[in-house]
């Protein structure tokens, strides 16, 4: 008997099934992560289009991948901040709303964002600034850092730190992360802490490369531009004095705005000539050019290592930062300048090269995105999305806004004057309901800004907007020069915003509905995986 004939249809069918099972056994590796993370940076780079920047590494990453154009951070300090995004929780939910703080006090038993990725097998660590550290003091420590979140950490400190202290201008003598302070540093970048970080980058990496078997979830935090401004003069020389802009109006600008908005001004800062205003400036974009330098060394060596084609790279920063607008300085406001923050991410054979998102998102966004990206099961209780539809497609919408808050006290209220015993009912009113403000002591003199941005609108309420209301129309007024929440013609937006705040806030808190509070006392052991 002979064997029976196959019809071609029927062969190609076979192959097909063979192909097919073939693949799904033969499945992708995970992807290795290389997240990068800036210190007090806002969105003066040149892939932002700001026209003084030189940030020839930070455009070229923007150019590969996609770029955020309206991405905000959830708090406008380093330590609340840094443990919202990696803890993928609102600070309403983590509990951490000021520095000097690890969310270990507060949901101790939490999965961090690297620690996620510990546990299902990636090799994590970290280089530099991730949790919160006191800039410059801490450099070259651990800081608050979270020791179940790392398999390494290296914690190099350069002159920067060991010994240019006495030689930089400071506004206050004795302070230097505080308060606007700056050197042109004669000393070369490798002699810099972030230079030597990016080093120590780079020597991971080549570890990396050899060991293809087990994936990596590098996070590398920067320190500059934080203060004090300590970079190579070289950096300086980019930036001349007298090409450095002040801004102007601020009496005018400031006649609308509530009180507490203003409440982060200090007064050396005040009291600032033009000169100092200028070279403040300078010093802050040299910082962000040395920055961006050290961003480049790394990228290069990951290139370089044959690793780009299987690593997601992120960079950001941690919150945005002014340079005199409204007449501020650094953060802790709800203004743009101060909540925006840079977002770029590069994620082969997913985003789109040169792509530009236009909707709002969140640093709360990252976690689940990190996830979904490297096929790493998250904890059930994020309250971000995933980016990767954005990724594939530029005008997704996704959730199509982005909150983000602060903590006021009741002296800051009344700095202007315009607060009185009014405001301080309501603001007493506002600690009683527990929605508004943080339960625990003092509570009853602490109160809440939050800050809703929409792709076109920026939402501001004090106190449930007892101590007062802001909006701007970015469409017409990107700067935030004119507050039309009192104007009549808006009321109808006012009302509507209003709502979607509200209904934000709320989605903020943990199931219970209360904040929890910071446990006191020794921390909680670091343990990887629960018992």
């Amino acid at each position: 008997m002979g064997f029976p004939k196959f019809r071609p249809h029927l062969l190609a069918a076979v192959a097909l099934l063979l192909g097919s099972v073939e693949a799904y056994g033969a499945a992708a590796p995970p992807r290795n992560v290389l997240f990068l993370i800036a210190d007090d940076l806002n969105n003066l780079l040149g892939c932002y289009g700001d026209p003084l920047a030189q940030t020839p590494n930070l455009d070229r990453l923007a150019a590969r991948g996609v770029k955020f154009e309206r991405a905000y951070c959830t708090y406008p300090l380093c330590g609340p901040s840094r443990n919202s995004f990696l803890t993928g929780l609102y600070p309403n939910s983590d509990g951490i709303l000021t520095n000097g703080q690890i969310f270990r006090q507060t949901i101790p038993t939490h999965v961090s964002l690297p620690q996620v990725f510990r546990q299902q097998g990636y090799f994590a660590a970290r280089i530099g600034k991730l949790y919160h550290y006191n800039v410059p003091n801490s450099i070259g420590t651990n800081g608050h850092d979270d020791p179940a979140s790392w398999e390494l950490e290296l914690n190099p400190a350069g002159v920067d730190r060991l010994e240019e202290q006495p030689k930089i201008t400071t506004l206050t003598p004795g302070q230097f992360g505080a308060t606007l302070s700056w050197y042109a540093s004669p000393k070369g970048d490798f002699e810099h802490t972030d230079g030597k970080q990016a080093q120590d980058a780079e020597w991971v990496l080549e570890r990396c490369a050899k060991r293809k078997d087990r994936p990596f979830f590098l996070a590398v935090g920067f320190f500059r531009p934080h203060t004090p401004y300590v970079s190579p003069k070289p950096y300086f020389d980019q930036y001349p004095v007298d090409r450095m802009p002040v801004v102007q109006g601020v009496k005018e600008d400031q006649a609308d705005i509530p009180a507490p908005a203003l409440a982060s001004a200090k007064r050396e800062q005040d009291n600032m000539t033009d000169d100092q205003r200028r070279q403040a400036r300078q010093a802050y974009y040299a910082s962000i050019s040395f920055m961006d330098a050290n961003v480049g060394r790394v990228v290069d060596a990951l290139d370089r290592l044959g690793l780009a084609e299987s690593t997601v790279i992120v960079f950001t920063s941690d919150h945005g930062y002014h340079m005199g607008e409204h007449g501020l300085w650094q953060k802790m406001s709800l203004f743009e300048e101060s909540a925006r923050i840079p977002l770029l991410i590069v994620a082969p054979g997913v985003s789109k090269k040169g792509a530009v998102v236009p909707t709002p998102v969140s640093h709360l966004d990252l976690y689940p995105t990190f996830a979904e990206l490297c096929g790493v099961k998250p904890p059930g209780n994020l309250q971000g999305q995933s980016l990767v539809p954005m990724l594939k497609d530029p005008s997704v919408t996704g959730r199509g806004w982005a909150l983000t808050q602060v903590q006021r006290g009741i002296a800051a209220a009344g700095k202007a004057g315009k607060a009185g015993k009014a405001g301080k009912a309501a603001a007493g009113s506002e600690a009683r309901k527990g929605e508004f403000t943080r339960e625990g002591a003092g509570a009853d003199r602490r109160f809440f800004g939050y800050s809703l941005r929409t792709q076109r609108w920026r939402f501001t309420e004090w106190a449930e907007g007892k101590l007062g209301r802001e909006l701007y129309d970015h469409d017409a007024d990107p700067k935030e020069l004119t507050n039309l929440a009192d104007k009549p013609e808006h009321a109808a937006t006012v009302q509507q915003l209003a709502q979607q705040l509200h209904a934000a806030v709320k989605t903020t808190f943990p199931a219970s509905g209360e904040t929890p509070a910071v446990r006191e006392g020794p921390l909680w052991a670091p343990v990887l995986v629960a018992p």
